[in-house]
């Protein structure tokens, strides 16, 4: 091929950018360091257990943060009352949107409270203190924090809802009407909303990252399971594994339940989980960067 330099490195340009060769004008960058502060600032308000003043700090510092991202952020207050121990719990869903006036839409989810009993301890007597929440809790909300504040300044493609979930923690073994309280909450109240797909994120802060593909989410959304590991692989995610290994109870269910297609993103191969352990020094901002970029990958890269 003949012609001068000028010529052919703006020819070498325009191909480039129609190949969609710079990742980072497709794709915006995940700052890992941002999301482990976000991480840690979850934890110093102490366990986020319902009806105790972490828990309501807690709840206004994240309502602050996505109400800093976007004009369209909410609270969706309820109450679930224990007759067990016959106490109300005060409850809160965190919901944020972006793009809005875009009626394709994808979620993307994340617990926020935190486990009030560690019944993972081997010692028993520990089993009715509160569990930190690094990991289970904090990682996911992390990265959304994180998320957010690239969507308000780069508006993706298609519409974007975030929802942090309150009351997910709350269950016991044998009663599973006290586990998911947020997100059943939601769904039940869910009126004409359908998302084109619900990605949950869950324990994606583990320093040991073990990504596998989660049994209900290959059954009921194995094309939105497919997706995110296209996503994995063109973001060299290592930590992503194709094989089916756990089958998790958590908020992706409630939505399909309802038809909605839902996967979580999870690292259930944790230590730590529902233990007092369960600490920011567990965590890593390199398992964040990674989760959160495959995230980004999906939002943003039209040819997945």
């Amino acid at each position: 091929m003949h012609g001068s330099p000028g010529l052919l490195l703006l020819l070498a340009w325009t191909v480039c950018l129609s190949l969609g060769c710079s990742r980072q004008r497709a794709v915006p960058d995940f700052d890992e360091d941002e999301a482990f502060a976000y991480l840690k600032q979850q934890c110093d308000f102490g366990p986020r257990i319902p009806n105790s003043q972490a828990h309501r700090r807690c709840e206004d510092y994240l309502y602050d943060k996505l109400a800093a991202t976007t004009n369209v952020c909410r609270r969706q207050k309820f109450t679930y009352y224990d007759a067990d121990v016959g106490d109300t719990l005060y409850l809160t869903n965190i919901i944020a949107s972006y793009n809005p006036d875009d009626n394709q839409r994808m979620l993307l989810c994340a617990h926020w409270d935190s486990r009030p009993w560690a019944d993972e301890e081997p010692d028993s007597s520990l089993h009715h203190l509160p569990v930190p929440g690094a990991n289970d809790g904090a990682s996911g909300v992390a990265i959304l924090l994180v998320i957010a504040e690239i969507l308000k300044e780069h508006q993706p493609p298609s519409g974007v809802d975030i929802i942090f979930f309150d009351g997910e923690d709350y269950g016991e073994p044998g009663k599973p009407d006290k586990w998911l309280l947020g997100s059943k909450y939601f769904v039940k109240n869910i009126g004409g909303y359908r998302p084109l797909y619900v990605i949950l994120l869950d324990l994606v802060g583990d320093a040991d990252l073990q990504i596998h593909k989660e049994y209900y989410s290959q059954a009921y959304a194995g094309w939105l399971v497919q997706r995110i590991w296209r996503a994995a692989t063109l973001e060299e995610a290592r930590h992503f594994y194709p094989d089916v290994k756990h089958v998790v109870l958590d908020d992706h269910r409630p939505f399909q339940e309802i038809g909605i297609s839902a996967a979580v993103i999870i690292d259930m191969d944790y230590d730590y989980w529902h233990k007092l352990s369960d600490t920011p020094d567990k965590c890593s901002a390199q398992s964040l960067g990674e989760v959160g970029r495959v995230v980004l990958r999906l939002l943003y890269d039209k040819s997945l």
